[in-house]
């Protein structure tokens, strides 16, 4: 345990919160999932069939796993973390501009 400032922040964050490393990596996944997940509702998804999602969420979890990998040395879920606040202030920006727009008209 006295080895953990290589790790990430959030990766040795949730190791010392559990004191256990496999809990730790995992709510570190779950982390990244739930991070990735909001970036892409906000960035990058559209309307598609119920399939198609499940395809795309399953390969979204997939890919959490490499970048779990990466998020031992990496601030992977800092990086997600600022995307996801970036593109909440830009999709609340989106619609105080189109509400404002509208009332303008």
């Amino acid at each position: 345990m006295e080895d953990l400032k290589s790790f990430s922040p959030s990766l040795r964050f949730f190791i010392e919160l559990t004191n256990d490393v496999e809990t730790g990596v995992l709510l570190q996944y779950v982390f990244i999932v739930i991070l990735s997940v909001i970036v892409y509702q906000l960035g990058f998804a559209k309307k598609l069939p119920l399939l198609k999602n499940i395809v795309i969420y399953i390969s979204l979890c997939v890919g959490c796993v490499f970048m779990l990998f990466f998020s031992y040395a990496l601030p992977i879920a800092e990086g997600l973390g600022a995307a996801a606040l970036l593109l909440i202030i830009y999709k609340i920006r989106l619609h105080q501009s189109k509400k404002h727009q509208a009332e303008a008209k």
